[in-house]
């Protein structure tokens, strides 16, 4: 009986790099949302998938901010899974900032309007996104790690935004009233 002969380990790490890739490209591109974290807190970023990189809008009025994501540094990036809204894969990426006007930036910008929704100025908005926003290319650099054993969960970052107001003082004369009808 004859043994197979091992695999070559360069091919099985090729093979490995290319299913990485893979899962990377295909859970980047289906996730409506992307967890960034450069070197402040983690935050829930939009954005499309082109060329074998994330591409994301913001830094300028209504746009999404991005602290801590500077041109030449590193983020971890964490993509859920659409349906299920749990951890699919976490990767490393490089960011690199976009300049206005070159053709791989108006390749990302065109593909970023067709997604942005809600847009004030819809007419005016890739103008707008060259003078006042930073159009960022997060490319995956190396294999993907280990999941991470804990859960990720976070205390939200603070905002203006809310909904938290005091109750209405009829409130609890109302829900006492349909309590009693219901108890007859």
């Amino acid at each position: 009986m004859s043994q197979t002969p091992p695999l070559d380990s360069s091919v099985d790490s090729s093979v490995d790099s290319f299913l990485d890739r893979a899962l990377v490209e295909e859970a980047t591109k289906k996730s409506g949302l992307i967890w960034v974290q450069g070197a402040g807190p983690a935050r829930a970023l939009w954005h499309v998938w082109l060329d074998g990189a994330a591409h994301l809008v913001g830094d300028g009025p209504g746009e999404q901010p991005f602290p801590g994501l500077a041109d030449g540094s590193t983020a971890r990036v964490s993509v859920r899974s659409k349906d299920k809204g749990g951890l699919l894969v976490a990767w490393t990426a490089v960011v690199r900032e976009l300049t206005a006007g070159t053709e791989e930036w108006d390749a990302a910008v065109a593909e970023l309007k067709g997604k942005r929704l809600n847009a004030p100025d819809a007419e005016q908005m890739t103008d707008r996104w060259a003078r006042e926003c930073r159009v960022l290319r997060l490319t995956p650099q190396g294999g993907i790690g280990a999941l991470p054993e804990d859960s990720l969960a976070a205390q939200p970052l603070p905002t203006w935004a809310t909904t938290r107001q005091p109750v209405p003082a009829g409130l609890p004369k109302l829900l006492l009233k349909r309590r009693g009808r219901q108890q007859r």
